[in-house]
């Protein structure tokens, strides 16, 4: 067995999750996918996976191998490519997070099309609202909303991100329209789990402050808040790209239109340390082509 299949092998077995998904995937014999990660170990002196009966895991010297593996087979595919009659085709997998909310309503057209332009590409996007480790997950890439913290990623901004209270018109008729930020602290707010404890504004005249929500209830997805919202249970602050079409609907009524809530931005976000192949950095800058302008979703919201 070749140090190139190896590497392939070992690669298939992490981004599977185990021996038997990537025998499966390979479409070989389980046992001789442990054959041949017996033999890279063996050869390599080193153990690359933590085993026992309940967990497979790489070691850290694993995960570092796994990086390199990652580039070089990258590198691999692209030197081919650039020497046949298919040079400028877009090849492999790109594995993406994004959040669910933003998922589902606004990534769809964008996913469609790359792969229409690029049908040699296989995508596997996960929708979630945890905030997923995308080194130790092995993503290429990640769609991060709101303020960075990890500095080991590099980003690359898609769009400014505008916060909007919101309510119900029943909720107002029965508490008011607030006038002021400080109005809000005595309404009940469904708040979002990933959230800071304080809401953060900026007035019309340019004062900044902040005020401490009183927050009932909490969840971790925005549409499913907007929701609640919208049978009076109280306000909530969402992103214009939720807001927009409860707005449009005229279930959710914007509040303190003339207020800034935040000052925070949409990122596609990458590990600093993995060499970028082509079809990453190609869906990187497809995505910021795509969000370049004001996002429309903004249009319905007068601010």
């Amino acid at each position: 067995m070749d140090k190139y299949e190896e590497m392939k092998t070992f690669v298939q077995i992490v981004d599977s999750g185990g021996i038997s998904h990537a025998a499966s995937k390979l479409d070989i014999a389980k046992s001789a996918v442990s054959r041949r990660l017996n033999d890279l170990e063996s050869r390599l002196h080193i153990q690359l996976f933590n085993r026992s009966t309940r967990k497979f895991s790489l070691t850290d010297t694993g995960k570092s191998y796994y990086e390199q593996c990652l580039r070089l087979l990258n590198d691999l595919d692209e030197v081919e490519s650039l020497v046949t009659n298919e040079n400028r085709k877009l090849t492999g997998k790109l594995r993406i997070a994004a959040p669910l909310s933003f998922g589902v309503a606004h990534l769809g057209n964008v996913v469609k099309t790359f792969i229409n332009n690029h049908p040699d590409i296989k995508m596997e996007l996960n929708l979630d609202d945890r905030r997923i480790n995308i080194i130790e997950e092995h993503y290429d890439i990640a769609l991060r909303i709101g303020v960075l913290e990890d500095s080991q990623l590099i980003a690359r901004k898609l769009f400014k991100l505008n916060l909007i209270p919101v309510a119900s018109p029943n909720f107002l008729n029965t508490h008011g329209v607030p006038k002021t930020a400080s109005d809000l602290e005595s309404l009940p707010m469904v708040g979002y789990m990933l959230s800071n404890d304080y809401l953060h504004y900026t007035d019309p005249t340019g004062h900044a402050g902040k005020i401490k929500p009183q927050i009932v209830h909490s969840c971790s997805n925005g549409d499913f808040i907007a929701e609640l919202i919208s049978n009076d249970i109280g306000y909530c602050i969402l992103p214009s790209f939720i807001a927009y079409k409860y707005i449009e609907d005229k279930r959710l009524v914007p509040l303190l239109p003339k207020y800034i809530w935040g000052n925070e931005n949409a990122y596609a976000v990458y590990p600093s340390n993995r060499h970028l192949s082509r079809r990453v950095r190609a869906f990187i800058e497809y995505l910021i082509s795509s969000f370049e302008n004001t996002p429309y979703w903004d249009d319905c919201i007068n601010r």
